[in-house]
């Protein structure tokens, strides 16, 4: 006798409503609105769902539910004092916070792949396709669980370089390599490269070819540097695709170095900027970026009248701006 196969009991999506309704909706939950038509352009410009994620901490607790299942559940209703005004201040400061993450991860990303290219390129100009200049596990071990199964790390990276590399083959250093020379030595292969392929190469580098990238940024080892570009790679992600990065729960985490503040939580964006600022003080040591970083902390978080927005989310701790590595940075 078959099982019987029993379909999920899903709840009804939520109905479609105007954007005065949205509005209108918002105001019977308890958020002041000053400029209704200010207010009514951001809905129509942003979209009451990403919206949603940054008014979310100005949601109440719902003490009843929280008690029933022993976590905390947010009602609908706001916490006395919510203004719609904040909401958009705190989406302003999210969307520059952002910014200077890509901008700082685009450098960083520059200046490891010439890194990365100068080590290797001096074996072979083809070692990134070539396994012998790369670690036996990401090049030799075949993969045994997945869709990837049977094949090797390097294999599947080759693939995805192929895939980018067929992407830009319009590009004229392409296309000159191609004719040329019928391949791309990995000097221009990096112009290629986007930083998870970037973090992926590093992670199969030889150890000692590792450590001598890792040296140069100040990283304990090549192990601890590998995890900070994927780190990073995870942050640069969450930017590049306009998510929301102020209070992100960071799943690809990295490890604290040992001169750093105790309390900086590595599950917490302000850790990353920190590691931003560690390998901007290599590569830019006159670089004005970590002004701007305090700039936009001590000047561009919302101010609300309620106390419900902190720079706590965002992992900043007392007197960061006094401790490594905040404090080697260049006057603006």
């Amino acid at each position: 006798m078959n099982a019987t196969r029993h379909t999920p009991a899903f709840k009804p999506l939520k109905p479609w409503i105007s954007f005065a309704d949205q509005l209108a909706q918002l105001e019977q939950r308890g958020m002041e609105v000053e400029n209704k038509v200010a207010a009514l352009d951001y809905l129509e410009r942003i979209g009451y769902y990403r919206l949603s994620g940054y008014w979310y901490p100005m949601r109440a607790i719902d003490i009843a539910a929280s008690l029933a299942q022993g976590q905390a559940v947010r009602s609908n209703a706001f916490v006395g004092g919510t203004r719609f005004e904040d909401v958009v201040h705190l989406y302003v400061f999210d969307k520059k916070l952002r910014l200077l993450a890509l901008d700082a991860l685009e450098r960083i990303e520059l200046a490891v792949r010439v890194d990365v290219a100068h080590l290797l390129g001096q074996r072979d100009p083809k070692a990134h396709e070539n396994p012998a200049c790369l670690h036996g596990n990401f090049a030799k071990k075949v993969i045994t669980k997945g869709p990837d199964t049977g094949k090797t790390e390097h294999q599947v990276w080759l693939s995805k370089f192929q895939a980018l590399l067929q992407r830009a083959r319009k590009e004229p250093f392409v296309q000159h390599h191609k004719q040329q020379y019928g391949a791309l030595p990995i000097w221009a292969a990096i112009e290629v490269w986007d930083f998870g392929l970037l973090s992926k190469l590093f992670a199969g580098m030889k150890h000692a070819d590792q450590q001598a990238v890792a040296a140069i940024y100040g990283a304990p080892d090549g192990q601890t540097f590998a995890q900070w570009l994927r780190s990073l790679n995870f942050i640069r992600n969450v930017s590049a695709h306009h998510s929301r990065l102020w209070n992100l729960n960071v799943v690809e985490r990295a490890s604290l170095p040992a001169d750093w503040p105790a309390a900086l939580d590595n599950s917490r964006p302000f850790f990353y900027f920190c590691l931003m600022q560690q390998l901007l003080n290599v590569i830019c040591p006159n670089s004005a970026w970590g002004q701007r970083v305090t700039e936009l902390l001590e000047g561009g978080f919302p101010n609300t009248q309620n106390g419900v927005l902190s720079l706590d989310d965002l992992g900043a701790v007392v007197g960061w701006a006094e401790t490594m590595p905040w404090k080697k940075q260049a006057p603006k």
